[in-house]
């Protein structure tokens, strides 16, 4: 059974074995601006960054019941864009549950003091709520931050936009809510607008709506929608393939948990799911690797364990792997009986019973860990007995024609089906927090260096909100990192600012040569139609580097359109 968080405790063995990894690489609406002074009535200041958020469904004022989708729309948007800037919001999942576990109906509106009960339960810090209304096609929304330890609520925070800019209206109001609970944070609001800019309205609201359906078949079917709208809109794969999984459709799951790219922000969370997919339909090798490619970046227990069972399930030791399950979570009874048998199957008698009275301790009802316990104490005692039992032999959950395995004369080991999103969340914020630390140390200029190049590498993989703040946090160290500016500058032009994008990169060219910012400028020159320009952009930064792909491919480009470099 599934515990309810408090989600404070953080698993301070995983974060321990992970910490190498940690040091290895880590039309627009109108918009109301916070009003003077709003800064000093914040209800936080940057320290706030880790702190858990609560974001509810905004209460539907309309009265069009067309429109009720859009109340879940806010956490949706909100908790992507909070995790972005550094925040820990609390799920779509851990909501409903809380909302079960207090007996509460998921389409509960809460007043302010069942609100404040709801994040206690959920060991929240905060809690952002609000409403809409509706003028004609203008959509009016409103929000507000509660601070739960102070008891103090925010200053009201507003836009206005017609609905069909409603994407754009959601992330200027999350941007202002990060603002309001951190007036130090220096991402642009363009950036948190441009986020989504990819993404399709209609193929938005066929994913919420596929969210909150009770119909699976419906489920199904929006999700489905959404990815065909939008296919490059990861968020739906995912929810998609969860859907499968949760119908049982193992295959089709697999196969669309696979559309997640390995640095998606949900790809943990994706293979995990993945790995228990093969695992049902006999694909044991296949499971073993997407829980090893979880469990080298964050080694979360369920999906180191889930790794081992997969392996026995190949005839593979897997006694380490339940070894280090154990050791980050010592208390888990399924973890002690799946190294009892680990332990039984290498030889090791005295471990297993060691492992196996455990397990029956943890858990003193569970008949099958008692008879496997009975079992082995009576081997222990009668030497013969153990040598006619020697290995209690696996055979997979779900036989598939081809699949690998035999015959099950006894126990085999236990899975987890569920995958704990809290702790992986608390844990990759500790895991950032080292990092964080690490970076501290460094002279102003390294700092820069080091959080210029994961910006890159994050602007490199579309985020362009995690990628500026990391931009700003290397400027924030040394404002004359050239290759900031540039960064920066790539941000910018990106999310549909050109005259931000040409000032950073002079800024940066003036401190430095670099091809990244000639490029931006070239790019710019070339959309507005002034080719001459470009072409000297393009041919400086030959200059720089005469085999760089891009300034090539730029190079290219401009011949098509009749204009050769200097």
């Amino acid at each position: 059974m599934r515990s309810l968080i408090p989600l404070r405790p953080i698993l301070y063995g995983l974060l321990l074995a992970a910490m190498p990894l940690a040091f290895a690489q880590q039309p627009a609406p109108t918009v109301s601006s916070p009003q003077p002074g709003a800064a000093a009535a914040a209800p936080a200041q940057a320290i706030t960054h880790g702190s858990l958020l609560l974001v509810l469904p905004f209460e539907n004022h309309t009265g069009q019941a067309s429109l009720d989708w859009i109340g879940e729309a806010f956490p949706e948007i909100f908790n992507r864009r909070l995790a972005s800037a550094g925040f820990l919001p609390i799920s779509r999942t851990d909501r409903i549950y809380a909302l079960d576990h207090l007996g509460l109906p998921l389409n509960f509106q809460p007043s302010r003091a069942s609100a404040i009960r709801l994040a206690q339960t959920l060991d929240a810090d905060y809690v952002v709520f609000g409403y809409y209304t509706s003028t004609g096609t203008t959509l009016n929304t409103t929000a507000q931050v509660l601070d739960i330890t102070a008891l103090k609520l925010g200053a009201q925070l507003t836009t206005q936009a017609d609905l069909t800019h409603l994407l754009d209206t959601l992330n200027s109001l999350a941007w202002q809510v990060t603002r309001q609970l951190d007036p130090t944070y220096a991402v642009a609001q363009q950036t948190f607008i441009a986020a989504d800019s990819d993404l399709r309205l209609d193929a938005f609201e066929n994913y919420v709506r596929g969210l909150s359906e009770n119909s699976m078949d419906e489920r199904i079917r929006h999700l489905r929608e959404a990815v065909r709208l939008s296919p490059r809109f990861y968020p739906a794969w995912g929810a998609l393939g969860k859907a499968y999984f949760a119908n049982q459709n193992y295959e089709l799951a697999a196969s669309t948990l696979g559309h997640l790219t390995k640095d998606d922000p949900n790809a943990l969370e994706a293979d995990f799911y993945r790995g228990l997919s093969f695992f049902y339909t006999g694909k044991y090798m296949e499971a073993e690797d997407a829980f090893a490619f979880d469990s080298t970046r964050l080694p979360l227990p369920e999906v180191v364990n889930n790794q081992g069972v997969a392996a026995a399930r190949r005839g593979k030791d897997a006694a380490a792997l339940f070894q280090q399950a154990i050791a980050a979570d010592p208390k888990d009874a399924d973890y002690h009986f799946n190294l009892a048998l680990a332990l039984n199957r290498r030889g090791d008698l005295a471990g297993a019973v060691r492992e196996i009275d455990l397990a029956v301790k943890l858990r003193p009802r569970d008949t099958e860990a008692a008879s496997l316990a009975a079992t082995l104490h009576t081997q222990q005692q009668n030497p013969a007995a153990a040598k006619l039992n020697a290995s209690l032999s696996t055979t997979p959950d779900a036989p598939q024609p081809g699949a690998q395995g035999n015959a099950s004369t006894g126990p085999l080991e236990r899975i987890k089906r569920t995958y704990n999103e809290a702790s992986f969340r608390q844990a990759a914020f500790e895991m950032e927090q080292v990092q964080t630390m690490r970076l501290s140390a460094l002279p102003p200029a390294e700092r820069a260096a080091a959080l210029t190049k994961e910006g890159t590498q994050l602007f490199n993989r579309g985020l362009i909100l995690e990628a500026e703040r990391e931009f700003q946090a290397a400027l924030a160290a040394d404002p004359s990192s050239s290759a900031a500016h540039a960064g920066l500058a790539q941000v910018r032009e990106r999310s549909s600012d050109p005259d931000a994008a040409r000032q950073e990169a002079l800024k940066s060219l003036q401190l430095q040569p670099n091809v990244t910012a000639h490029l931006v400028l070239a790019h710019l020159d070339m959309q507005g139609n002034q080719l001459s320009s470009a072409a000297g952009e393009v041919s400086q930064a030959l200059q720089l580097e005469p085999a760089n792909a891009n300034a090539l491919g730029m190079k290219q480009a401009l011949a098509q359109r009749g204009q050769q470099l200097p």
